[in-house]
């Protein structure tokens, strides 16, 4: 993330792309990629999925093969040495290596842009910050006609959480008090016989 207040794209000598979707999207951007980028360019890819997508020429890096911290440690290694100008981030609505690449994307020291299951893409810097809240925003479902409940929801939250909350201590406190006015009637009771 270190290019985001750079708004130029750097020379694109090796990319990353991190597979956080289908494969079937991979395997429909890397001619667009290529045509990119051209051909010169070096295409790695970091993902789950066994094997390679079809049409790709370079180096696999599978989490599956980088487990527990000292997994991380040795991916962030190899990735690392390779020194990537670039890295391609596939946001789709699919819960795919979710924390896999944000943590990747957050470390690697290269410009970064996202890719949504379209196909489509944009620039992750200081330029684009309302297509990117705009893109949150439509991922959150906070437009269109699914803003309206989402909103109610917000707002809803915290008065709910509130009441239960108050709820639950209302409910405790009562049995408190129940259960301390038994222990003196108990205590009373025995005291008189």
């Amino acid at each position: 993330m270190r290019y985001f207040f750079y708004p130029h794209i750097p020379a694109c000598t090796r990319i990353l792309l991190i597979e956080s979707g289908s494969r079937r999207l991979i395997e429909g951007l890397l001619p667009h990629l290529r045509d990119l980028f051209g051909e010169d360019a070096e295409m790695d890819l970091v993902t789950c999925y066994a094997g390679e997508p079809q049409g790709f020429a370079g180096r696999v890096f599978n989490v599956n093969d980088y487990g527990g911290a000292s997994g991380r440690a040795a991916l962030w290694a190899d990735l690392a040495e390779r020194q990537y100008s670039v890295a391609g981030v596939i946001c789709a609505a699919e819960p795919i290596m979710t924390k896999w690449k944000w943590w990747l994307g957050a470390k690697l020291p290269a410009k970064l842009f996202i890719i949504n299951e379209n196909g489509d893409y944009f620039w992750l810097d200081r330029l684009r910050v309302r297509q990117l809240l705009r893109f949150v925003a439509y991922r959150l479902g906070l437009t269109g006609s699914a803003a309206a409940p989402a909103l109610v929801r917000l707002v809803c939250f915290p008065v709910t959480l509130a009441y239960l909350l108050l709820y639950a201590g209302t409910v405790h406190l009562r049995r408190k008090i129940r259960q301390t006015r038994n222990a003196r009637t108990t205590e009373r009771r025995s005291s008189v016989y």
